[in-house]
């Protein structure tokens, strides 16, 4: 498996300033940019193409925290975490949450359909525009949680900062692997429930 941090020169860690990331993403791929290899020989454009999309690759998946934890995890482990359906305890309050607004728009959305004459369309429009505000303040809640959980990846950072280096025996067992598995289970479920919540918001203002 290729280590993107090693690739763009980053040491492993949960947490990574993405500002100071876009930077070095940026000088390394400086030399290697499609418009700057234009009047290469047809080898060079190969090569320079082919750095440029691993290193493009490797930003892709720093820059996102839910990407990056879960690159670190399978470095570490060697191996992805395994699959888990159920959602966590601390999870389950926004999982019942998400699920009802979401059918409740859902239902909405298909009465649309037949909300012809003008009335029905406003009434249409004031139950969507009700139903709005709520999934916004379930965004923001969502984006609170996300938020809070990438803030304790900094924490983390000081476990990898002072493990022993890559390639070590003992380096495995003086990680947090478990904590770094649950914030990135959690931060999977943040992500996806807002992005779907999002959906019904973009939706319902068409």
């Amino acid at each position: 498996m290729t280590d993107y941090f090693a690739l763009l020169g980053e040491t492993r860690r949960p947490w990574l300033d993405t500002e100071a990331l876009k930077a070095k993403f940026l000088t390394l791929t400086a030399s290697v940019h499609p418009d700057r290899v234009h009047n290469a020989t047809p080898a060079e454009k190969q090569i320079a193409h082919q750095v440029y999309t691993e290193l493009n690759t490797a930003f892709s998946c720093l820059r996102e925290p839910k990407t990056r934890l879960l690159h670190l995890f399978e470095l570490e482990r060697g191996s992805k975490p395994p699959e888990v359906q159920q959602v966590s305890p601390a999870a389950s309050d926004l999982f019942i949450e998400v699920g009802g607004l979401c059918r409740e728009a859902d239902s909405l959305l298909a009465e649309k359909i037949n909300a012809s004459s003008p009335l029905l369309k406003v009434e249409w429009f004031k139950k969507a525009m009700a139903l709005t505000g709520k999934l916004n303040a379930l965004i923001a809640r969502l984006s609170a949680r996300r938020a809070a959980l990438i803030e304790q990846t900094q924490y983390l950072n000081r476990a990898w900062e002072s493990a022993p280096p890559v390639g070590s025996p003992t380096r495995i067992h003086a990680l947090p692997c478990g904590r770094l598995e649950h914030i990135y289970r959690e931060l999977s479920y943040f992500t996806r429930w807002r992005q779907q919540v999002q959906d019904r918001v973009v939706r319902l203002s068409l």
